[in-house]
């Protein structure tokens, strides 16, 4: 179904054992299908992208408006419960850019690469000024849950993982900003941990377990 389906609820039986996760970025899915899996839920977490249903349009002005907007979006044309992420790298120096606008910064939707390649000449002139200053940077995850599509008190969940902006790329795993964002005191990037080290310590594995702590399960 596109869009634009109408909203097909199931049984209140399957409602309660299956979830519907409103994203269809590959490098998150995967990530969430880790966590998920090791929190050892009695749902069923379903990709929305295994019921057709295409993005939300983001116009959000916040992630937690974004995450919002996501997880009642997937709800209404499912008429499962919804998590959403909305999630993205802030560059203080930078007024918090790329902030909610990451996955496209350079323009193009998902282009990691070029994304990237963007971050590092925007911050070429701030590093010629600072000199040797570290340039700060966090990685924002906020999730939201909705138990229908009209919810009016969504469950929301923030995690923030502190770290620093390298000058290159380093690393093969993770995606998005993973291979830029600098670990000092693990000195490594995103990209260079284990998936289950990264899932320990990141913005989304620590607003995986905030959301699991207000669940009332």
């Amino acid at each position: 179904m596109s869009a634009t389906s109408t909203s097909r609820p199931l049984t209140q039986s399957t409602s309660q054992k299956q979830w519907v996760l409103a994203s269809n970025n590959k490098g998150k899915l995967a990530e969430f299908t880790r966590l998920f899996a090791e929190a050892d839920l009695d749902v069923t977490i379903v990709p929305q992208g295994q019921l057709d249903i295409d993005d939300a349009i983001e116009d959000g002005l916040s992630f937690i408006e974004n995450a919002i907007i996501k997880a009642r979006h997937a709800s209404r044309i499912s008429g499962l419960p919804a998590i959403a992420d909305d999630s993205g790298l802030c560059v203080p120096v930078l007024g918090n850019a790329p902030g909610i606008y990451s996955a496209r910064y350079a323009g193009e939707h998902g282009n990691d690469s070029k994304n990237n390649e963007k971050l590092i000449a925007d911050l070429q002139p701030i590093r010629a000024a600072q000199l040797d200053t570290a340039i700060k940077g966090m990685f924002v995850c906020v999730l939201a849950m909705v138990r229908h599509a009209d919810d009016p008190l969504p469950i929301i969940a923030q995690g923030l993982w502190h770290g620093e902006i390298s000058e290159t790329a380093h690393g093969d795993g993770g995606f998005g900003y993973d291979p830029l964002f600098w670990l000092p005191e693990l000195q490594a990037t995103a990209a260079s941990l284990s998936a289950a080290d990264k899932n320990s310590i990141s913005h989304r594995g620590q607003a995986i377990k905030q959301l699991l702590a207000q669940l009332p399960l």
